[in-house]
């Protein structure tokens, strides 16, 4: 694993703090999340950063040698994502938009839709399964707009990296069955008729294998085996019956494969438009985020189950607040 800046600020933050769990909150990430980036970070750098004790997280040798470079490289790539943001802003064509997205139903939808309005428009894409990276490109001014998902209440990037992020809906997460399980033609399915499942998830960052072991507790069992696989595998495994998947409700149909809700919708998945507000394309956030909004529904309207089962749990209805 490279280091990169994220890396840098998750040390900075549990050093700030004096431990993890006090990390996690300024980070806006879920405990388990910022213990995993620490232990990969430590594998790296080829030794633990932080000696644990009762009066919190104490730097070791090689944490304070990490400390000193890294509160002299953060302040200094803050200036720089601050000017080369400016930079880049005046320097966007008026007929182009970068967009970063990861893997969802909104991105394909929302490049018709500006299309439409403006034939001769440009949209140039960068996809990730990180929405930490996309983020990060944004505050550098490498993308104009990014379309991510999260779990839960958190948000990509660091409080400090200055973007903006707005709502445009709330998934919810359901299960993905071979057609011909016994469960695949159910309302909604409880976690626990799952508890002997084995389960594939697709790659991402955040809190979301927390939030779903969460889940399966409150349900009454630990889930087994959890594979993380690219979209296509995961599909496969599904299909032949290897394992359970996870989706997002409005995930786009496929052949010999059910999505299935789970009843009370425990698990949900948030799709967020991010923007830097000093960038060129500030001023058509609002725009760009009613299109996103719009795209989304076409998107849900596709699955006629899900419209059904959010009228009975209107919590998962669209909106566009701030996140």
């Amino acid at each position: 694993m490279e280091l990169e800046i994220r890396h840098l600020k998750v040390v900075c933050a549990i050093a700030d703090t004096g431990s993890v769990t006090k990390a996690s909150s300024v980070l806006g990430l879920a405990q388990p999340a910022v213990t995993a980036q620490l232990q990969r970070i430590e594998r790296a750098l080829g030794g633990p950063l932080f000696e644990r004790g009762r009066h919190g997280a104490t730097p070791t040798a090689l944490g304070e040698l990490v400390l000193a470079r890294a509160r002299v490289v953060l302040p200094a790539m803050k200036g720089l994502r601050e000017d080369a943001t400016q930079l880049a802003g005046h320097r966007l064509p008026q007929n182009q938009w970068r967009i970063g997205a990861v893997n969802g139903p909104i991105l394909g939808g929302l490049m018709s839709r500006l299309a439409a309005e403006n034939d001769s428009l440009q949209v140039l894409t960068h996809p990730s399964h990180w929405a930490d990276t996309l983020a990060e490109m944004a505050a550098a001014g490498k993308l104009d707009f990014c379309v991510v998902g999260v779990c839960g209440d958190t948000v990509p990037g660091t409080p400090d990296d200055g973007l903006v992020w707005r709502e445009i809906a709330t998934d919810a997460v359901f299960v993905m069955l071979p057609e011909n399980h016994a469960l695949a033609g159910s309302w909604e399915i409880d976690l626990a008729q799952l508890a002997e499942a084995q389960w594939a998830s697709m790659p991402g960052d955040g809190c979301f294998g927390a939030c779903f072991n969460a889940a399966c507790a409150r349900a009454g069992f630990t889930p087994r085996t959890m594979y993380e696989m690219d979209i296509g595998n995961a599909l496969d495994a599904v299909h032949a019956g290897h394992a359970v998947g996870l989706c997002k409700a409005t995930f786009r149909r496929v052949d010999g494969i059910a999505t299935v809700p789970i009843a009370g919708g425990p698990l949900r998945w948030r799709h967020l438009l991010g923007w830097h507000p000093r960038g060129a394309a500030a001023g058509f956030a609002d725009a760009m985020l009613a299109h996103a909004a719009a795209a989304y529904e076409e998107s849900a309207a596709r699955n006629p189950h899900y419209l059904k089962w959010r009228e009975a749990n209107p919590r998962f209805a669209p909106r566009a607040s701030i996140a």
